[in-house]
């Protein structure tokens, strides 16, 4: 499994992950609550947890390409949500060994 995780500064994180999950949910399983949102796509999962400044973002993916799939797909998205101010910074870092997305799973 590849994991992938960006820190985007935004004051809107919250009105990001309620639009971005409800516009998905038409297509995906999501699960939105007010900690956090989770997309799960064919062969991955975006978690999406808004804070009062930035917005996290952790990707969940069977293989590299996939990976960076996602993270154009979520990127993408959330640029035209947030279109007074994108693009939106996205530096994304590979997930530490020891660090894990205990409570997202692959779809089956």
């Amino acid at each position: 499994m590849i994991e992938t995780t960006a820190t985007v500064p935004t004051a809107n994180a919250q009105r990001y992950v309620t639009q971005l999950c409800k516009h998905w949910a038409h297509k995906l399983k999501v699960e939105l609550t007010e900690e956090r949102g989770v997309v799960c796509f064919e062969n991955g999962v975006a978690m999406l947890t808004p804070g009062e400044q930035a917005l996290k973002v952790q990707i969940l993916a069977n293989d590299q390409p996939t990976a960076e799939k996602l993270q154009n797909v979520v990127a993408r998205h959330l640029d035209r949500f947030a279109f007074r101010e994108a693009p939106l910074a996205f530096i994304w870092q590979a997930a530490h060994p020891n660090d894990h997305l205990h409570e997202a799973h692959l779809p089956a």
